[in-house]
């Protein structure tokens, strides 16, 4: 059986895209005043270092937050501005059952665990980079997998029955 085939989740679309600076005022300025875009909401974390405008594009399954990311304290850790393009955000059916899953073949998560998330989806994160101990990170890349409500799984699945 191939890894494909005993897969117990999906990968049902990009959830967000989150972009970070030294200061929101310019990406806001890009985002919200040249592109149009929706603020939706707000996210403050002291223990994540991120003061955050949430923002849509799109609607119901073709919706994607753009989440627009300024460090509380630049000096701290993370460093949500640092990359710019700070993470990928992916829609998961089953998130317990992906982080099972993926743990079980190598790949190495941040700290925390499932919890939620700035939108209020259950979350976790791949890290960037593997350990020892758990070889498979996102190759670079900070990966966000979110919980996707059932309305999002039910639209997904009636289009890829389309």
């Amino acid at each position: 059986m191939s890894a494909a085939e005993a897969r117990p989740f999906l990968v049902l679309g990009v959830q967000q895209l989150a972009i970070g600076g030294p200061s929101k005022a310019g990406l806001r300025r890009l985002w919200v005043d040249l592109f149009g875009l929706e603020q939706t909401g707000t996210f403050r974390s002291e223990r994540e270092n991120v003061d955050e405008d949430i923002l849509v594009c799109g609607a119901g399954a073709a919706r994607v937050e753009i989440d627009l990311m300024e460090p509380i304290d630049p000096d701290k850790s993370p460093k949500v501005h640092q990359p710019p393009l700070n993470h990928l955000g992916l829609w998961i059916d089953d998130l317990p059952a992906a982080v099972t899953w993926l743990s079980g073949r190598g790949v190495r998560f941040t700290p925390g665990g499932i919890r939620r998330g700035a939108s209020g989806f259950d979350v976790c994160f791949i890290h960037p980079r593997g350990a020892d101990d758990a070889p498979q990170g996102g190759e670079g890349v900070l990966i966000e997998l979110v919980q996707a409500p059932p309305e999002l799984i039910a639209a997904m699945a009636r289009l890829a029955s389309a």
